[in-house]
């Protein structure tokens, strides 16, 4: 039942921008870059709004490159892990745990070590600038009509509040970011998965 929850980490491609950028857009664009490659590890509270109404909180690890971790608040039975190599969705009620190639989903663009939303294989659909916000919306590129994944800052001060995905259904998932930390010290083993370790998962 949680399976549509994934759905932000599951797309695996991206189309090129449909037109080209101003200044201004580019500018901001750039400054999403250096934010994002400035991370080194951050930690934040998350807000997950689902298609159905309903809502799921959590706590978000992340140390670049390439790991990450969320963890959802009880009673829901899932943790995601990026290892580096591997996103994992594990479901700690069942003990089952899906391996995805962590270069071919949208965890693995945010916590690429050099990020560039220029990259052949990371390409823009679009950039919106609002009076405080920034998004930036990316496609997949053999099959446009799947989804699109947009990432949301904030103007003052810079920094990335949310991520929304829109599927093929037209389903949207949003996930809120809030008590955002970053240079914080973590522990290596909150992005290591462990079967054993799985249904008691709340670390």
């Amino acid at each position: 039942m949680f399976r549509t929850t994934i759905v932000f980490l599951s797309l695996l491609a991206w189309v090129s921008v449909a037109h080209a950028l101003t200044d201004a857009e580019l500018a901001a664009v750039e400054k999403a870059e250096n934010y994002l490659n400035g991370i080194n590890t951050m930690q934040a509270r998350f807000l997950q709004a689902n298609p159905d109404g309903g809502t799921l909180e959590g706590d978000l690890f992340i140390s670049r490159p390439g790991k990450m971790r969320l963890v959802y608040d009880p009673p829901t039975p899932m943790l995601l892990v990026a290892d580096g190599a591997f996103l994992i969705y594990v479901d700690t009620e069942m003990n089952d745990a899906s391996h995805i190639d962590l270069g071919d989903t949208p965890a693995g663009l945010l916590l690429k070590e050099n990020l560039s939303f220029t990259d052949t294989d990371v390409h823009l659909g679009g950039v919106q600038l609002g009076a405080s916000t920034v998004e930036i919306t990316t496609s997949m590129a053999n099959d446009p009509a799947a989804g699109t994944l947009t990432l949301v800052f904030s103007d003052a001060p810079f920094e990335l509040r949310q991520w929304r995905v829109i599927d093929a259904q037209n389903k949207e998932v949003a996930v809120t970011l809030f008590d955002t930390r970053r240079g914080v010290k973590l522990d290596k083993s909150l992005f290591r998965y462990d079967a054993r370790r799985a249904g008691s998962e709340r670390d």
